[in-house]
């Protein structure tokens, strides 16, 4: 057979901007994820002809497979399901069989089989056979049934490394390589598409294997542990990573929760090479559990976290915060106020703050639905931020993106700006702190244009009000710019999604073909899916 492998990690066609270009050739490019690549080394070995590719915004996307496949594996995150689903037409129109994993195929499988043969929920090796013999009705929703055990190993995967994260065959100073030693989470954070996915660490010979393998062949190489969160049996994880000699070991950066970054723990993960660490903070009334800090909240929440963040920047790691502002118990003034403080007072600390997104399958999502504040006809491509795809309990349209642009204001500002650059960082840090920041400020430029439109528009104010359900001009605007001619191959009723009844989607962890960031669509400083 002639299989087709495509990892989706940008929502839009190559853009002309020199920004945007270089953010998505230098660390975009990283975020390829483990499984698509376990595809394509499996159907390798099962003697098919394979191509994979990577889509970062480098080139035309309906160009990177050949046009002559039997059969064609397209992995997304949700913010990339409006061009997967332009994709899935060419390839049909080709006479390929499609098939979508990934966050996407877990959160809203039904919605993708609207433009896909099958779509996948969990995946294994056997699944993948089936899917290429045929064996799997069309029109149908797939999954293996089993907990992901086992992946080829990172010699196996060289080829799909080398076309993933290499230029010319040969690694580059943001090159990394990819690996996990888990699945699932203990928290069940309701936004979380591992909230109901239980954690289990993976076979420790293989982490053994290829962490000789890349000191051997590749020593200053980065990893990236894609884990959900890294070490939560900290003994059993670090102890593999220990038995390579310090001086050989491979530099790494790691997703996890702040209860694990303590005492003695820095000190062996300063010694086994971490360099970077991003824990989630989330609220500051809600999900303490995670960051050790029991049921603190507010300004003493603020307080132990300045603490704790001081004692990591001490230990040299390079740190990012993961916010949501608009959770449940955000109320008023104090969320902004307290992120505000938190900004000043660390500025070694990268803060990413997101809206809040309903993925199908979380309870999030079957809250929304329930309460009737989801906006049903917002198409998927915008469940990201910076939009906003629910009515908030808590907030007025117009009043949450007024002070979500207040967040922003503070995090872009020149000052801060100089205060991350004049840093010790790395090169490499003060590099992403400075594209990050024209990053988000084009996000900025967002919020404050939506507030506009939400004080001067009715209809627009309407739809975000939940009054009405016609999808504003602005998104159309927005989704035909953001897939150039692809939108011509999505109808304007075809952008409105088929959305998951409550607690039928699921978003069982990322043990399936793909899978962005700590959660769905959330921005990260390197890959954190696999």
């Amino acid at each position: 057979m002639r299989v087709g492998v495509i990892d989706l990690l940008v929502d839009e066609v190559p853009s002309r901007h020199w920004l945007d270009s270089a953010y998505r050739g230098v660390f975009k490019k990283q975020y390829a994820g483990i499984v698509p690549q376990a595809v394509s080394v499996w159907c390798r070995q099962q003697g098919h002809r394979v191509c994979y590719a990577t889509y970062y915004g480098q080139r035309d996307p309906g160009d990177l497979l050949p046009a002559d496949l039997d059969i064609v594996f397209v992995s997304a995150y949700t913010q990339a399901s409006g061009l997967a689903y332009a994709l899935a037409r060419l390839y049909r129109a080709r006479g390929a069989r499609t098939v979508i994993g990934g966050p996407h195929a877990r959160s809203f499988p039904h919605d993708s089989l609207r433009f896909f043969d099958l779509a996948v929920l969990d995946c294994d090796r056997a699944l993948v056979e089936d899917i290429v013999q045929g064996r799997c009705d069309p029109g149908s929703v797939v999954s293996s049934g089993r907990r992901l055990a086992d992946l080829p190993s990172v010699e196996e995967r060289m080829p799909e490394i080398r076309t993933a994260f290499f230029a010319r065959g040969r690694p580059v100073a943001s090159t990394t390589v990819p690996l996990l030693t888990s699945v699932g989470c203990p928290y069940r954070c309701d936004f979380c598409i591992d909230w109901n996915n239980p954690y289990a660490v993976l076979p420790s010979d293989r982490l053994a294997a290829d962490l000789k393998y890349l000191a051997r062949h590749w020593p200053q190489v980065m990893v990236t542990y894609h884990d959900p969160n890294f070490a939560v049996r900290f003994d059993e994880v670090v102890s593999v990573i220990e038995e390579v000699p310090a001086r050989r070991c491979n530099p790494y950066i790691m997703e996890t929760s702040l209860s694990v970054l303590k005492g003695e723990r820095l000190r062996r993960l300063r010694a086994t090479n971490c360099i970077y660490v991003a824990p989630g903070i989330e609220s500051w009334a809600d999900y303490s559990q995670k960051a050790g800090l029991g049921r603190s909240a507010g300004p003493t929440k603020l307080e132990r976290l300045v603490e704790h963040f001081s004692v990591l920047h001490e230990h040299g790691f390079g740190l990012q915060a993961n916010f949501i502002f608009g959770a449940t118990g955000d109320v008023g003034q104090e969320p902004v106020a307290l992120t505000k403080e938190f900004i000043e007072r660390l500025p070694f600390v990268w803060p990413t703050v997101n809206v809040p997104t309903p993925f199908g399958g979380t309870p999030l999502y079957d809250t929304a639905v329930a309460e009737r504040r989801l906006l049903r006809s917002m198409p998927l491509t915008f469940y990201y931020t910076p939009y906003l795809v629910t009515r908030l309990a808590q907030y007025e349209p117009a009043d949450y993106y007024g002070k979500l642009a207040e967040i922003y204001s503070a995090i872009v500002s020149a000052s801060m700006l100089g205060r991350r650059l004049m840093s010790k960082a790395t090169w490499g840090i003060r590099t992403l702190h400075a594209l990050r920041t024209c990053g988000m400020r084009q996000d900025l430029n967002v919020f404050s244009r939506i507030r506009r439109m939400l004080l001067d528009e009715a209809d627009f104010r309407a739809f975000h009000e939940g009054r009405s359900e016609r999808l504003p001009a602005f998104y159309h605007r927005e989704f035909e710019r953001k897939l150039g001619r692809y939108a011509e191959l999505i109808g304007l009723r075809e952008r409105a999604p088929a959305l998951e009844s409550a607690g039928v989607g699921r978003a069982n962890g990322r043990d399936s073909m793909a899978g962005p960031p700590p959660r769905d669509g959330a921005p990260a400083p390197f890959p954190t899916s696999i």
